[in-house]
């Protein structure tokens, strides 16, 4: 099976959500004998440099074809598109140069599958159509404009608040609009997938969470059983920025003051100048963590203060996958099948979280046990190369669909 990966950015380093479900699939998929291509925008946003050879993460791939797009958000552009009836979201990934990359691969390549990694790849489903039969797939990594309601309810300055609310809407109808235009829809969690079926999807379809190769994440002894806590996240995504400063505005002043010996530890790409100059007691900012696996590893606890999003979170699965104590949030479980004080504790407010800390505390010799339970279900639910197997049959069933 040959398959064309779209993607809206370089996937890797392997430091956040999308990267990792990308990688993850796509090394899952070529070791089940599918030949993997991919055709990436190379964004301002988030740049990789490509001189010199590949990382060795991204070998599996028959070739990757890399375009330069300009997708900074600037005043103008978000000006302008207040006159328009055009999602700024979307608008901000159409680019004629990878539009004429795409056209060159497709005339020179035959696919058997197309998969679009989220809805910004949308924009090109007509120049597929023109020059491919292969069956399209979109992989919809969340429900987007899920994520920008979320955001928007978050809000107070009421200004902001009405022009993301704008933005959300157009978005919606885009992500509504595109929805049957698409052969088969690859949905992150089984809600998800329901939510698409009632916005009015009707094709071919499937549920199918991040996979992870358990392999790729030893457990390695704490250094000392001192309780410390740790946060890690692109931080130039606002849920997480959003989750974060709740956290050491809100929650952690009371923390410290209940808690005069525990240490918060937080990193993230994309994190601006403000995060360096905290000067809040026991707060420390990394500023550069080469070794995500190993920084989670550093700490028993991992918190996840996550207040919108939509579809998984990947790092949370990392932090089960590596025996953590996760204290999250209901959203930030959805789409992860795990049970409050058995695999995860969960905190909703500034209390919760509190109480989840003092828990930890007093149950200080059942947290491995808590660690060995969230490893255990991503063992069992998350394995990448079962769910693969499974995404390789739906495939299979759908191209014969699509060919009839």
């Amino acid at each position: 099976m040959k398959i064309l990966q779209l993607c809206k950015k370089f996937p890797y380093p392997l430091k956040d959500g999308e990267a990792i479900a990308i990688n993850q699939m796509s090394l899952a998929l070529h070791n089940l004998g599918c030949e993997m291509s991919l055709l990436t925008m190379n964004t301002s946003r988030h740049h990789f440099n490509f001189s010199g050879e590949l990382p060795t993460e991204c070998l599996h791939y028959k070739f990757i074809k890399s375009v330069e797009v300009d997708n900074q958000i600037n005043a103008f552009g978000a000006l302008k598109n207040l006159f328009s009836s055009d999602s700024y979201h979307i608008s901000r990934f159409i680019s004629t140069s990878f539009a004429n990359q795409l056209i060159q691969i497709l005339k020179e390549n035959k696919y058997d599958i197309i998969q679009l990694e989220t809805l910004y790849l949308a924009p090109y489903l007509d120049i597929i159509k023109e020059h491919s039969n292969a069956l399209i797939v979109m992989r919809a990594h969340n429900i987007e404009h899920e994520i920008w309601d979320r955001i928007t309810d978050q809000i107070k300055f009421i200004p902001k608040k009405i022009y993301l609310s704008y933005l959300a809407k157009k978005l919606k109808r885009f992500e509504v609009e595109t929805l049957n235009n698409y052969d088969f829809l690859v949905a992150i969690t089984d809600r998800d997938l329901k939510k698409f079926r009632e916005l009015g999807y009707k094709n071919g379809c499937i549920s199918s969470p991040v996979g992870l190769d358990l392999n790729q994440y030893n457990i390695t002894p704490q250094p000392n059983n001192q309780l410390s806590l740790c946060f890690i996240g692109s931080l130039d995504w606002m849920p997480n920025s959003s989750g974060l400063n709740w956290f050491i505005s809100e929650a952690w002043p009371e923390i410290h003051q209940l808690f005069p010996n525990l240490k918060f530890h937080f990193t993230g790409r994309g994190a601006d100048e403000s995060y360096s100059k905290l000067n809040q007691p026991n707060i420390i900012f990394h500023q550069n963590t080469n070794d995500a696996k190993a920084f989670i590893n550093s700490h028993p606890i991992m918190i996840v203060p996550l207040f919108a999003g939509s579809g998984i979170r990947v790092k949370i699965l990392e932090g089960m996958a590596l025996g953590k104590v996760i204290i999250t949030t209901r959203i930030g479980l959805e789409g992860i099948p795990a049970i409050d004080r058995k695999h995860v504790l969960i905190a909703d407010t500034k209390e919760e979280m509190i109480e989840a800390i003092q828990y930890c505390y007093a149950h200080y010799d059942e947290l491995h046990e808590i660690g060995q339970a969230a490893r255990s279900l991503v063992k069992n639910k998350f394995d990448g190369t079962v769910l693969a197997g499974q995404l390789i049959s739906a495939f299979q069933q759908a191209i014969k669909q699509h060919a009839s």
